[in-house]
C-alpha cells in the first residue's frame, strides 16, 4: 500500500509539471489574425476529403467550402469515395460546383485487394492527381467558417512552413456524454498547440491539416507507415518534421477552426479512442510516447488506488486529495483553451466527467495495444 501511494505521488508530481508546462506553452503561443495579413493570390490549394458512406454529411461540408472567402479559382476540392455503400459518389458528382471533383477508389483498385489503411490510400490517390501546391485535408463530417482557407493560406504565405496543424473542435454537443467528449477533445487540441510552441512533440488531427505537396513527396508520402490503419496525420507529421525540423507549425486562429460532431454512442467513442491509442507505440517521436506513458500510468495508479481503498479505507482521503489535485492542474490548463474555442460553458461538466475520463483512458490504452476496433465498418487489429 505504501509503495502504491509513493508511486502515485511521484506520478502526480510529474503530471503537475507536465500540465503547467502545457499551460505555459498554450498561453505563449501567439494567435494568428488573418485580417492583419495579405495573401498574394498565387498559392493553389487542393482540399482532399476521404469519404466512406458520407452521403448525409457531405452536402453541408461542400456548401461550406463554396462559401470560402478564398478565390474559388485558386482551390480545388477532391473527394475520394472509399468503397461507399450509399450515395456518396452521386452526392459529389452532382454537386453544383466546378471546382469539386470525385475520385472513386473502386475505379483504381480492386474491391478484393486488402489494404492496411484505406484512408492513406485515398489521400495518396488524391495527391497524385492534385494540382495544388498546398494540400489541405479534412474529414467528410466536418464544417468550417468562410475564412478557413484564407487563414491557412495567409499563415502559409507569412511563415512558409512545410506542415501546418490547425485546430479542430466538436460542436452541437447536446447531452452529457457529448459534452464530456468535447472537453476531452478540447484538452487534446490545447496540448497540440502547446507542444508546438514548446517544441516538445508533434501532434495534429487529420480533420485540419495542410502541407506542401512537394514535402509529402520528398519524405516518400505514407511509405513506411502504410501498414498502420490510422496515422495519416501524426505519423506523416513526424516524417515531415524529421526532414524539416523548423518546418512544422501550429495555426492558432479561430478562423481556422474546423468543427466536427461528437460520437453518438459509447461503443463508437471507445472504437475511436482505441483507434487513436493503437498507434501510440508506432510514433517515432518518442517525446510524445513518453508523455502518453506518463498520462496512462497516472490514470492507472489512480484507478488502482480507488480499488485498493475499498479494502483499505485510510487511502480514501489520499485518493480524494489526488483527484482534487488532478482537477485543479487540468482546469488551470483547460480554462484558457476553452476561452479560445469559446466553450467556457462546458467547464461545469468537467468535474462530473472525471471518473469516466480515468476509466476510458485506462481501457482505451490497453485495448489500443492488445485489442481490436471497428472503423468505417471494417474490423482492425
Amino acid at each position: 500500500m505504501n509503495a502504491l501511494l509513493i508511486a502515485t505521488l511521484g506520478l502526480a508530481f510529474l503530471y503537475g509539471i507536465l500540465m503547467l508546462s502545457y499551460t505555459y506553452g498554450w498561453c505563449r503561443l501567439k494567435k494568428f489574425d488573418p485580417a492583419a495579413h495579405a495573401y498574394t493570390f498565387n498559392t493553389k490549394v487542393s482540399v482532399i476529403i476521404p469519404a466512406r458512406d458520407e452521403e448525409k454529411n457531405l452536402p453541408v461540408l461542400l456548401e461550406a467550402l463554396q462559401q470560402q472567402s478564398y478565390p474559388a479559382n485558386l482551390f480545388e476540392v477532391i473527394v475520394v469515395d472509399d468503397f461507399s455503400n450509399d450515395g456518396t459518389a452521386d452526392t459529389v458528382r452532382y454537386f453544383p460546383a466546378t471546382n469539386v471533383r470525385l475520385i472513386r477508389m473502386s475505379d483504381r483498385i480492386s474491391h478484393h485487394q486488402r489494404l492496411n489503411s484505406y484512408k492513406k490510400k485515398a489521400i495518396e490517390l488524391a495527391i497524385g492527381e492534385a494540382t495544388g501546391h498546398l494540400i489541405v485535408t479534412t474529414d467528410a463530417d466536418c464544417v468550417m467558417g468562410p475564412k478557413w482557407l484564407e487563414s491557412i493560406v495567409k499563415f502559409y504565405e507569412t511563415y512558409r512552413p512545410r506542415f501546418i496543424a490547425a485546430p479542430v473542435a466538436y460542436h452541437r454537443e447536446e447531452d452529457f456524454f457529448q459534452k464530456l467528449q468535447s472537453l476531452d477533445f478540447m484538452t487534446m487540441q490545447g496540448i497540440t498547440g502547446a507542444v508546438a510552441y514548446l517544441q516538445t512533440g508533434t501532434m495534429c488531427n487529420g480533420a485540419n491539416l495542410a502541407y506542401e505537396k512537394t514535402a509529402f513527396e520528398e519524405v516518400g508520402g505514407f511509405t513506411g507507415i502504410d501498414m498502420i490503419a490510422s496515422g495519416d496525420d501524426m505519423l506523416l507529421m513526424y516524417k515531415i518534421y524529421h526532414a524539416y525540423p523548423d518546418g512544422v507549425m501550429y495555426l492558432k486562429s479561430r478562423d481556422a477552426v474546423v468543427r466536427t460532431l461528437p460520437v453518438e454512442t459509447v461503443k463508437g467513442f471507445m472504437n475511436q479512442r482505441i483507434r487513436w491509442s493503437s498507434k501510440a507505440d508506432k510514433y517515432e517521436d518518442k517525446r510524445i510516447t513518453r508523455v502518453l506513458v506518463l498520462v496512462y500510468l497516472w490514470n492507472v495508479m489512480l484507478s488502482l488506488m480507488a480499488i485498493v481503498a475499498v479494502f483499505s479505507p485510510q487511502l480514501w482521503s489520499w485518493f480524494g486529495w489526488l483527484m482534487v489535485y488532478k482537477i485543479v492542474v487540468e482546469l488551470i490548463f483547460l480554462v484558457p483553451v476553452a476561452g479560445f474555442f469559446k466553450k467556457g460553458s462546458l467547464l461545469p461538466w468537467f468535474i462530473p466527467g472525471q471518473l469516466f475520463h480515468i476509466v476510458y483512458v485506462v481501457m482505451a490504452g490497453w485495448l489500443g495495444k492488445f485489442g481490436t476496433y471497428e472503423w468505417k465498418g471494417r474490423l482492425v487489429k
